[in-house]
């Protein structure tokens, strides 16, 4: 079982597996330490995917998207999209008529190799996690150092943001 939660001294949402197996539960975002059974529970579900899609609308409403959000497709149908819409280096650098055996000769193997095999969602969860609470242009500039194009790492993020992923606060961003 999947309980959304809140926690009273941040105001942060989040997922919490098990919320009966419990007796605490600490805050994603400032690391408060809550006995389960005082969480204020504000959706609880056997399905992970159902929770996910609740805590996104829940942070989007204290955000101000709601209206935003509400046009937006289900949170696992955005989170296969991110997959589906990956193409690798190599496609990419065909298609732009250049030869990408010349392009990966000439950079360096070690670095080409690493950002290749990742998918761009990968680089942003990466710039997330690898950085101390980086901004959105930190997490952006990362992420187009490796290649991912500015404004498709800024709507990942977005995407991230709103599926539960990742959390910001303060313009400052931190993984789940």
């Amino acid at each position: 079982m999947y309980a959304v939660v809140g926690c009273n001294g941040c105001s942060n949402v989040w997922i919490l597996e098990n919320p009966r197996e419990q007796a605490s539960a600490q805050c994603s975002r400032c690391g408060k330490r809550h006995q389960t059974k005082k969480l204020r529970q504000m959706y609880t579900a056997e399905d992970h995917d159902a929770a996910r899609q609740v805590r996104s609308a829940i942070v989007a409403e204290k955000q101000g998207a709601s209206e935003a959000f509400s046009t937006l497709d289900s949170v696992s149908e955005m989170e296969t999209q991110l997959d589906d819409a990956h193409i690798s280096d190599r496609e990419y650098l065909e298609r732009s008529g250049l030869d990408a055996d010349e392009v990966a000769a000439a950079g360096d193997a070690s670095s080409s190799s690493a950002s290749s095999s990742k998918s761009r969602r990968e680089l942003v969860e990466e710039a997330v996690s690898k950085q101390d609470r980086p901004t959105e242009e930190e997490v952006v500039s990362y992420a187009a150092e490796r290649g991912v194009p500015a404004e498709k790492a800024r709507d990942i993020l977005e995407k991230l943001t709103l599926g539960g992923e990742v959390s910001e606060s303060g313009g400052r961003y931190r993984s789940l």
